[in-house]
């Protein structure tokens, strides 16, 4: 379970690693990528922040993430930058690749294509049987 400080150290590595995608990520992996943070998770002695990431616009999403891998050097030293007045010692950074998106939107399709082939069976029918008095 995260203590309140991990929860609030979580946060304002997002925030600030978020400022430095926007200021560096164009460099690293071009301007028609967007690259997202949907969590960061403190590790419980705040020597590492999982960061977790989502990618759009592109379809080799791992060679996005293999760009940010490496330069996370330069990443670190952006993000060291904006929170050395926050914290005694900079995390090292974990970058993990979220697809709970693509996943939703997956099914989100498989769904659609069940409906279309009537394939999710009929819908009950309102109201059911009329009782007489």
């Amino acid at each position: 379970m995260e203590t309140k400080r991990q929860r609030q150290v979580a946060e304002m590595v997002k925030r600030h690693f978020s400022v430095v995608l926007m200021e560096e990520g164009s460099y690293i992996y071009g301007s028609g990528v967007m690259v997202t943070i949907t969590g960061v998770k403190m590790t419980p002695d705040f020597s590492t922040a999982k960061i977790y990431l989502s990618v759009f616009n592109t379809d080799n999403k791992q060679a996005v993430m293999l760009q940010l891998e490496d330069e996370k050097s330069r990443l670190h030293q952006g993000l060291a930058f904006r929170l050395r007045k926050h914290l005694r010692r900079v995390p090292a950074l974990s970058l993990f690749l979220d697809d709970t998106l693509d996943e939703m939107y997956h099914v989100d399709n498989l769904f659609d294509q069940l409906y279309k082939d009537n394939q999710m069976g009929k819908p009950e029918e309102e109201g059911g049987m009329e009782h007489g008095a």
